[in-house]
């Protein structure tokens, strides 16, 4: 359902788009909750990593809004523009702004397997990215008015190879998680009944509002329970993830007057990030920090080698359009992917702590403001 669409059409006011707004928050906040709590329970019962469960599954399901703008994108005669500045866009926000804000709330630890070959695997398909998207299809560069200016082409083949690498990298961590179960190396985060929740389960006089979290808790150790607060929190993420977009869309191009170019830019590389970032965070303030870890780089490696593997075959012979702005975010996507490594590495609690979070945001910062300063100087001079 689109409610970009629906919104134009009925002359929605402020009152209505704020209303939606706030309902998309509700949607992805509680989803989230819902999300977390059933791959961590599964993670336990299945004696895996949550750092696997995070860069598998959970990565793929908050994907889910990239994945879909892409196919969108990509089917239209003259569409592609929107698919590279999506992906890129989200990968740098997913390192700099989720990874930051969380390494702020708590410390992210990292497993051996994560510094060894997840972290220089998203490197290195961050650094591929780029020079297949520029270098392969052939390029013009330039400047305009003294604007940086870019025109290149992501070709289908490329991804081809972008999603062969992702068949191989999932294969991976498929084989990781059974070698773990059988070992039981690592258990997830503990879903159990805490005692007060047990006592306040016995307290008949209790009001049903007061009974559901030790009903929630005690259910949340049934597998069939937690498979469906998984599945059921995933379409709340992804329902709230549309919400937003569309409503903050609307009121950027229709009620304000925001040129859509910067929307793109703003909105729609937020929105599309926003299950990531609430995902992360709730994960993160429950203490699943393999999820919340696990979330970001498994998604970042998805929507390069999966999404933008999709948006490239799709566009088939016409390629995918590379502009100076997605040459600028591969960039920092690349030397995102280097800062948690390299803050990760140097540790010693090999994690990303408060330093690494707070040089993540400033990082945020300065991309956003190269970013907006080449575009203004190509869109007004």
């Amino acid at each position: 359902m689109n409610f970009k669409v629906i919104l134009q059409n009925t002359g929605a006011t402020w009152a209505v788009n704020i209303i939606l707004l706030l309902l998309g928050f509700i949607l992805l906040v509680k989803g989230a909750d819902f999300f977390v709590d059933g791959a961590a329970g599964i993670a336990k019962k299945l004696k895996i990593s949550t750092f696997i469960i995070g860069v598998t599954v959970v990565a793929i399901g908050t994907s889910v809004p990239e994945l879909a703008v892409t196919i969108v994108d990509a089917v239209k005669p003259k569409g592609g523009a929107v698919i590279i500045g999506n992906i890129i866009g989200s990968n740098a926000l997913n390192i700099l702004l989720i990874l930051g804000i969380s390494a702020l709330i708590c410390k992210l630890p990292s497993e051996k397997s994560t510094r060894t070959i997840d972290m220089p695997f998203l490197i290195f398909v961050s650094a591929l990215f780029l020079v297949l998207g520029v270098f392969v299809g052939g390029f013009d560069a330039g400047t305009v008015g003294g604007a940086l200016y870019l025109d290149a082409t992501m070709t289908w083949y490329c991804g081809l190879i972008l999603i062969l690498l992702y068949v191989g990298f999932m294969v991976y961590n498929i084989l990781l998680a059974r070698k773990q179960s059988k070992a039981r190396l690592e258990q997830a985060t503990a879903v159990s009944m805490p005692a007060e929740a047990e006592t306040a389960a016995a307290n008949s006089e209790l009001k049903w509002y007061q009974r559901f979290t030790p009903w929630y808790e005690k259910m949340k150790l049934k597998t069939w329970f937690l498979a469906i607060i998984a599945v059921f929190g995933l379409g709340m993420v992804v329902l709230g993830a549309q919400v937003v977009v569309d409503s903050a869309t609307v009121v950027a191009e229709n009620l304000i007057g925001i040129p859509t170019e910067i929307v793109a830019l703003t909105v729609v590389a937020f929105g599309t990030s926003l299950p990531e970032l609430i995902t992360s965070i709730s994960a993160a303030r429950k203490g699943d920090t393999g999820i919340a870890t696990g979330n970001i780089i498994g998604s970042n490696i998805a929507n390069i080698l999966l999404i933008g593997g999709v948006g490239a075959l799709c566009r088939g012979s016409y390629g995918l359009p590379f502009t100076m702005e997605g040459l600028i975010g591969g960039i920092v996507s690349v030397v995102a992917a280097l800062l948690i490594f390299v803050f990760t590495v140097g540790s010693k609690t090999k994690s990303l702590g408060r330093v690494a979070g707070i040089v993540m945001l400033m990082c945020l910062v300065g991309y956003y403001t190269l970013l907006f300063v080449n575009l203004g100087v190509r869109i007004y001079v």
